[in-house]
């Protein structure tokens, strides 16, 4: 009996921990429920808020961008990113204060450090929206440009930034592509258009954060504009010959029935031409209305900035950020447009390279007369060194400022040749007009030998702003077209030189 009581015992003490052991758990499941409802709970406040914010702010954006009658696509989508501004300024402090930094010292200074950091921060809608016009605008031109050059019977010359005479015989060839870099090339074209990158750059920045450049084919795309630039250095070349004699014997050779052949040829070839002139045409409207989108935004995100003078500061930041990773791509596209013209100014460097001042219509007192300067110097160098450094901005506004520095040392040097022609230092009146300035800048784009000087011209007078072209830029940028106009026409005689001057 006694040993019942001690088996009933133990039973009962092993049915107790069990019983223990059960209620433990339960508590812990009940607690485990408790938690999850509260955490249910919570999560369905914080999205009720975000979303009373979100309607909050798109009400905003609504009376700011109020209007009478249906909103356009471009206004739905402005107010779509004024929306994303405010978010971003809800999550962040450092909006908040620069403004107030603004409005106690709106000084022009602390205007140029506020566009710079904000077009640091990577995930501010206003660069988002830039990387999305960026790759946008990449996307239409790599296809076009990263073809090939055209056929050319003349051989090539050196790069336009080299400071080595490209009509010597002696100038070394520039090496050819190899099949290997073709072959990388043709690889990464086909990769960057394709539509799984060109069609992701949607307006919704949770989307185009997936597309961050910084976590997404950054590497790809700076080696393209590598390759792109490498690809533009081969773009100078010299126009067929003149000489009619070889042409001649070749088309005696020639048989009746590929006559039709090449005029097939010549109409394809003048369909390409039209095609990719309107292709250039839709990529600077493209980037027109992407300029005034970034300029529209980022004056919408910081009112402080919405002032004439820091308005054009704005646009400056804007357009060097825009232009920088996207100009060898552009300008490629537009030799491409103005491949004759460049030719012809490649025939009349080759024919007129060795022409002196006198011979393009410089007045004998805006040239030094004796020859007493170093072995290899000629007049004006400071402005042709200087014109030549134009190719190596990658920014529109940066290249219109070096024309003018190049105008202003033609007349600091006009301006010491006539007075050493004089014997006199102290200048009374101003050395050279306007009829003397166009034949200095004529020869400066003539010794300068830079075909791409024509082309980035054309460049410049697409996107530079209207109102740089009605002062002194806009006066000198159209002095340096209209130089580089009479270069191209000296070898088809309109512009007679002495024949004697002639290679």
């Amino acid at each position: 009996m006694v040993r019942n009581m001690f088996r009933q015992s133990a039973e009962l003490r092993v049915f107790w921990r069990k019983l223990k052991a059960f209620v433990k758990t339960l508590s812990l499941q009940r607690q485990m429920m408790e938690n999850l409802i509260i955490a249910k709970a919570r999560q369905d406040a914080l999205q009720r808020k975000m979303e009373d914010r979100r309607l909050r702010l798109q009400e905003e954006a609504n009376r700011r961008f109020a209007a009478s009658g249906a909103m356009t696509p471009e206004e739905r989508e402005q107010r779509i990113l004024y929306t994303n501004v405010l978010e971003y300024e809800q999550d962040h402090d450092w909006p908040k204060q620069w403004k107030a930094k603004m409005k106690k010292n709106p000084d022009v200074s602390l205007v140029s450090n506020l566009v710079s950091y904000l077009l640091s921060r990577s995930d501010h809608p206003v660069v988002k929206l830039l990387r999305k016009h960026q790759y946008r605008v990449y996307n239409r031109l790599y296809p076009i440009v990263s073809k090939g050059l055209p056929k050319s019977p003349a051989m090539p010359l050196r790069p336009c930034h080299s400071i080595h005479n490209p009509l010597h015989p002696d100038t070394p060839k520039r090496p050819v592509r190899t099949a290997c870099s073709t072959q990388s090339v043709k690889s990464f074209s086909t990769d960057l258009i394709s539509p799984s990158r060109s069609h992701n750059l949607t307006p919704k920045y949770e989307e185009e954060e997936a597309e961050d450049p910084s976590e997404q084919g950054t590497m790809d795309r700076e080696n393209s504009f590598e390759d792109l630039e490498q690809f533009v250095t081969q773009m100078d070349w010299v126009p067929p010959p003149s000489s009619t004699d070889d042409t001649a014997s070749d088309s005696d050779l020639v048989c009746d029935f590929s006559v039709p052949l090449e005029r097939d040829e010549s109409h394809v070839q003048e369909l390409e031409k039209r095609a990719v002139k309107e292709h250039l045409k839709a990529v600077v409207k493209d980037i027109h209305i992407a300029i005034d989108q970034l300029l529209s935004l980022c004056l919408l995100s910081f009112e402080c900035l919405n002032t004439a003078s820091f308005k054009d500061l704005c646009l400056a930041s804007i357009e060097e950020a825009f232009f920088t990773p996207l100009w060898s791509a552009l300008v490629a596209l537009f030799r491409k447009v103005y491949v004759e013209r460049e030719q012809a100014y490649e025939t009349s460097v080759k024919l007129y390279s060795d022409a002196s001042p006198r011979d393009i219509g410089i007045p004998l007192k805006l040239f030094p007369q004796n020859t007493g300067s170093p072995q290899g110097s000629y007049p004006y160098g400071s402005a042709i060194q200087e014109l030549k450094l134009l190719i190596h901005d990658r920014c529109p506004q940066r290249k219109l400022e070096c024309i003018v520095r190049t105008l202003r040392l033609i007349c600091a040097c006009a301006e010491d040749y006539r007075c050493l022609h004089e014997g006199d230092t102290t200048p009374k009146t101003a050395a050279i007009g306007a009829d003397d300035l166009l034949p200095i800048l004529s020869y400066v784009a003539l010794r300068c030998q830079c075909p791409q000087l024509v082309s980035e011209c054309a460049a410049l007078e697409e996107f530079i702003h209207e109102g740089y072209l009605i002062g002194e830029e806009g006066y000198c940028l159209t002095s340096m077209q209209s130089a580089l106009a009479y270069v191209e026409s000296l070898h088809t005689g309109v512009a007679q030189l002495p024949v004697g001057k002639l290679i």
